[in-house]
């Protein structure tokens, strides 16, 4: 433990001349909001936001894979199990393609 001091937390806080000074500094700097600025402030975080997954999709688009739908035909199983008709999707290529950045993901 420390010896007791002759100074409360209190009075050595006051007594802070640099924690004084940069706060007189900080309150200096600050400054109302102008109209524009406040009615802004809401919605700007939205529009500077940045995350791993915007930046990724950015970056390196997924290239067009088209989905086909299929249609199975009624049909038995095991000689005797009846499987009625059914539709199924799946992706024209088996991989998911990305575009490297900078190269064009549209149609020509």
């Amino acid at each position: 433990m420390l010896p007791a001091g002759e100074q409360t937390v209190l009075a050595m806080w006051q007594g802070n001349q640099t924690g004084h000074r940069a706060a007189s500094a900080r309150q200096t700097l600050r400054r109302a909001l102008t109209p524009a600025e406040r009615h802004r402030a809401p919605d700007a975080p939205y529009h500077y936001s940045r995350s791993a997954a915007q930046e990724i999709s950015q970056q390196f688009p997924r290239l067009p894979n088209p989905d086909m739908v299929m249609y199975v035909y009624p049909h038995l199983v095991a000689g005797n199990t009846p499987i009625p008709g059914y539709s199924t999707v799946f992706p024209f290529y088996s991989q998911v393609q990305y575009a490297l950045p900078g190269e064009r993901t549209e149609a020509h």
